[in-house]
């Protein structure tokens, strides 16, 4: 989906500045436990389904509209697994509009869907196994990938 009316009313304000952004992301995984990640065309790297939070949208209800326009699945949020911030968490994008991330991570199961790119940003859907991370855009500490660490614990960072 392109940028809500919301960012793009800060975007014409503060042009290509840091801007902080609120953003949820997911840990969705299928019935073989396996992870899903997105890799957006022109980049080289992976990410989790991931997207700002838009004015008046609770986190949990974020996720689910991020994971189904980037995904075509329709997923449930079981837990938050964790909640990063910092200067770490600064990433620019291609044309050169910077942010600095505050995400909440959830833990997901799929409840529907068929995997398709809805909104047309990811170029490539793909599940990998906990020992097969691909290299990821955003810093996230490893852990959050191993379901038998995380299981009932959230990490902060």
């Amino acid at each position: 989906m392109s940028m809500s009316p919301y960012y793009q009313n800060l975007r014409d304000k503060v042009g290509a500045g840091l801007l902080f952004m609120p953003s949820v992301a997911a840990v969705v995984r299928n019935e073989e436990g396996h992870i899903l990640f997105i890799r957006k065309g022109n980049e080289q790297t992976w990410g989790l389904p991931a997207g700002a939070i838009e004015i008046g949208e609770t986190p949990a209800l974020a996720i689910v509209r991020e994971v189904y326009e980037e995904t075509g699945l329709t997923i449930v949020p079981n837990q938050i697994i964790g909640v990063f911030g910092g200067e770490k968490y600064q990433y620019q994008y291609s044309n050169g509009h910077q942010v600095e991330y505050l995400v909440i991570v959830f833990g997901c199961s799929i409840i529907g869907g068929k995997l398709e790119a809805k909104d047309g940003e990811a170029e490539e859907l793909c599940f990998f196994s906990e020992d097969e991370i691909p290299d990821i855009v955003i810093p996230y500490p490893k852990e959050i990938f191993l379901k038998n660490v995380m299981e009932g614990k959230t990490m902060f960072e």
